[in-house]
This record gives structure tokens, C-alpha cells and sequence, in this order.
């Protein structure tokens, strides 16, 4: 087992890492920006390093700095968190260069699924249902327009590399694929350094379903269920809850098969999850795989009590996984808030700056994740998620009874956050009937419409550079 593992990463994520390896007898070393200068999480770790400015440019994404704090620290292992390089395929090849395990999947794996257009190619060869699209990269203007018009409009131009949403656009006829292709492939290239883009038919108004993975370097493979994702703004997750209100055991079955059999297809292993679309006839398709911890994690663990930090930990180990398929077990409801400091009511823009006072829920069913605390300021270099809140109960009825109790307790006094628009979202009537998808926001609550009404292609970095 490891002796010290390096977290090259911040804010919740960071204090989540240190706590398991702390109840595993792990010592840890937190690495931070000048800007993370008082973030919480440096008080729990074993060991601090500076390693660079506020940028994360010139510090959580530059290699060189994580690696050299990492020697210098003298570490087995790095866990990576979610976001930054999480999925930088460079930077597992250099941290094996330097013997220092990287608590992930394997470069090769993480090069096959971060490639949505290679993701879908091995999704198909994994006969898992995808999206009608094009057959790979889309290289140029007719070729779009021939594809296109096979598919019939609406169709959905994506950029093949990174996520939330950027390199996207819809288009709804001959006039807008041409300039969607371009725009597409520009901001594509300017976000991920990588213009290639491919074409996919757009689903309307779909919900968005994922599957959480569990895999060794042995060849064993589980999934862990499923979680509801859609209630979206702008690719970025609001909400998630596990189970999915509209999955039927069969349906789960069938959708943690594909999952499984799209892993397995990539040579994959560690956490990661299948992403899909359910359309309004309850037909699924895949869209891609995160070879990382996601965000939501935190419902998974409730309702199976699988600690995935510290099975990520084991199998990157070299352990085999401790259960089967057969022995994973599903109790009760979850639900996730995620708590932004941004104004829902001035299209969601930033609120960083002082928590002048924060005080957490708590009671029966309540866990918060999160690295806020009364007087801690809000840096504004990186996403503004604050924490999660969660709700666990025996139904989803009780849950959001729950999750509503929790969200009037916690007072948050400085930035504008999202509370009072989750409060509002828990209490809509389509929401408690399961009857949204991932336009519901948008619809309702006047947030500016995204270019897909919602589709997201991964929910969006969380803990990367504002937009």
C-alpha cells in the first residue's frame, strides 16, 4: 500500500482524498496556488507545497510544478481529483516516467475514451447504443453537409476532445451547419488545442443517466448503478440523484451491461463513468466516458456504502476489487445539490469573494462535502463551486423532504449562491413527478438557453479556470 500520496488538486475534492487516506493510514500532501493560499483543505494534509500563482496555467495544470512538489515530497502516488489534468493522458505517462503510480486508468485508456469521436467507435464496437452520427471525425464543410443531411436536422456538431459544452453547437438546417462546423472547430481548437469535431443527430429535451464503473487491473469489472443528472444550466450539473426515478431494474441492467462492456472494450480500469441519453420513448445512448472521479460521486456512496476514493486508492494498488457484481447493493435514495456561489438571477455569473459567515446543515440523512467556512474568501480563478449537500433517505419522497430542511438551514452570508434556485427546483411539481429533463432550468427558471437545450457532454470542468 502507499506511504504518501500526492492530491494534485484543491478545494473539495482535495479535503475528500485527504479524508480517506487519512482513515487508511495514508500521509498526504496537498499542493496549492497563491491564490488557495487559506483554502481548508491545507489544514488536514500532512504536508503543504506551494507551486505556483493563481493561475492554474502556471499551477494546478502545470506538470513540471506538480511533479517537482511531488519529489521533492517524496510520494508513491498522485490522485489527480476530478478536472485539471484528471484526464491528461501526458500527465499519467509522465508520472509512470517517474515512478510515481498515478491513481487513475491508464494512459492508453484515458487516450482511447477522452476522444468522444474514438469513444464512439469503440462504444459501437462494444455494440452499446450510440447516437446516430457520423462514422469519426468530420474533416470538412461538404463532408458535414453530406452527414447532415443523412441524419436529417436537427444534428449536433461536437468537438471530439474536452467537455462543457464548448465546441458544441446545434444546427437546424443547410445555413446554420456551415457556420456551426466553423464556430465549432474554433472554439474547439482555442479551448482543447484539438479543432477535430464529428456530427451526432440531436435528441430533444433528453435526461442524462450515468453509469458509475469499478475496475481492477485484473480483468474484474462492476458497475455501481446509475445516476440522474438532468437537471442541468448550460452543461453544468445542478442536481443528481441515484436512483434514477425512470430506470427499471431491467432497464439499469441493460444500461450497466453496455457500461461495462464499453470499459472492458477500452482496456480500462479504476473509476470512471458511462455517460448517456435517455430519449422520451426510454431508448439510451451513449455519449462518453469520464475516465475520472466525478463530481457526484458522493450519491453512489450513499446509497451502495462503497467508499470510491478508497477503492480507486486499492486499485491502483494492484488489489482486486473485494466484491462482485452480484454482491453490490442499493439502499435507499440520494440526492446531490451542488452549491455555486453565482447569481441564478443575473444568469448565473460568478459571486466570488469573502464568506463573511457559514454554517453548514446538518440531522438525520444530511452530508455536506464542501472546503467553505466563515471567513474564507472565494478566489476568483477557478470554478465556484463551494460544496455539495447531500440527502439520503429510504425514498426519494423523504429525500427531497430532506434535502428542502437542509438547504433552509444553511446559511451562507457574502456571495450569491444557488440555494434559492435548488430550493425552487426541488418544489416544482415536474420535478417531484420525475417529469424534467435536461431543459428543465432553462425552461423554467429563465436561465440563458444553451445551444443543445441542455445536452451536456460532461457537465462541464468543475475546478478548472472560469470561463
Amino acid at each position: 500500500m502507499f506511504r504518501r500520496i500526492l492530491i494534485a488538486n484543491r478545494g473539495e475534492i482535495a479535503q475528500r482524498v485527504i479524508r480517506t487516506c487519512r482513515e487508511m493510514g495514508i500521509e498526504t500532501v496537498a499542493v496549492y496556488s497563491e491564490a488557495d493560499a487559506d483554502a481548508l483543505y491545507l489544514r488536514q494534509a500532512d504536508e503543504t507545497i506551494c507551486i505556483g500563482p493563481g493561475p492554474s496555467s502556471k499551477s494546478y495544470l502545470h506538470i513540471p510544478s506538480i511533479i517537482s512538489a511531488a519529489e521533492i515530497a517524496d510520494v508513491d502516488a498522485i490522485h489527480p481529483g476530478y478536472g485539471f489534468l484528471s484526464e491528461n493522458e501526458h500527465f499519467a505517462e509522465v508520472c509512470s516516467s517517474c515512478n510515481i503510480t498515478f491513481i487513475g486508468p491508464h494512459p492508453k485508456a484515458i487516450a482511447a475514451v477522452g476522444n468522444k469521436a474514438r469513444a464512439r467507435e469503440i462504444a459501437m464496437l462494444a455494440k452499446a447504443p450510440v447516437v446516430p452520427g457520423s462514422d469519426g471525425a468530420v474533416e470538412d464543410e461538404p463532408t458535414a453537409l453530406a452527414v447532415a443531411q443523412r441524419l436529417g436536422y436537427p444534428v449536433m456538431i461536437k468537438a471530439a476532445s474536452g467537455g462543457g459544452g464548448r465546441g458544441m453547437r446545434i444546427a437546424r438546417n443547410d445555413v446554420s451547419l456551415v457556420s456551426g462546423f466553423h464556430a465549432a472547430r474554433a472554439e474547439a481548437d482555442a479551448a482543447f488545442g484539438d479543432d477535430t469535431v464529428y456530427l451526432e443527430k440531436f435528441i430533444e429535451n433528453p435526461r442524462h443517466v450515468e453509469i458509475q464503473l469499478l475496475g481492477d487491473m485484473h480483468g474484474n469489472m462492476v458497475h455501481l448503478g446509475e445516476r440522474d443528472c438532468s437537471i442541468q444550466r448550460r452543461h453544468q450539473k445542478l442536481i443528481e440523484e441515484s436512483p434514477s426515478p425512470l430506470l427499471t431494474p431491467e432497464r439499469r441492467q441493460q444500461m450497466g451491461e453496455a457500461a461495462i462492456r464499453i470499459a472492458k472494450a477500452a482496456d480500462y480500469y479504476n473509476a470512471g463513468t458511462a455517460e448517456f441519453l435517455l430519449d422520451r420513448h426510454g431508448n439510451f445512448y451513449f455519449i462518453e466516458v469520464n475516465s475520472r472521479i466525478q463530481v457526484e460521486h458522493s450519491v453512489t456512496e450513499l446509497v451502495t456504502g462503497i467508499d470510491l476514493i478508497r477503492q480507486q486508492i486499492l486499485i491502483a494498488a494492484g488489489e482486486k476489487l473485494a466484491f462482485r457484481q452480484e454482491d453490490i447493493r442499493f439502499s435507499g435514495h440520494a440526492i446531490e445539490c451542488r452549491i455555486n456561489a453565482e447569481d441564478p438571477d443575473r444568469d448565473f455569473q460568478p459571486s466570488p469573494g469573502l464568506i463573511s459567515v457559514f454554517v453548514p446543515p446538518g440531522g438525520p440523512g444530511v452530508r455536506v462535502d464542501s472546503h467553505g467556512y466563515s471567513g474564507y474568501r472565494i478566489p476568483p480563478n477557478y470554478d465556484s463551486m463551494i460544496g455539495k449537500l447531500m440527502a439520503h433517505r429510504s425514498t426519494r419522497e423523504a429525500a427531497v423532504r430532506t434535502m428542502l430542511r437542509a438547504l433552509d438551514e444553511f446559511v451562507i452570508q457574502g456571495p450569491k449562491t444557488t440555494i434559492p434556485l435548488l430550493k425552487k427546483v426541488l418544489g416544482h411539481p415536474d420535478f417531484l413527478a420525475s417529469n424534467h429533463d435536461t431543459g428543465f432550468v432553462e425552461r423554467y427558471f429563465g436561465a440563458r438557453p444553451s445551444i443543445t437545450t441542455g445536452v451536456s457532454a460532461s457537465g462541464a470542468n468543475p475546478v478548472g479556470d472560469k470561463p
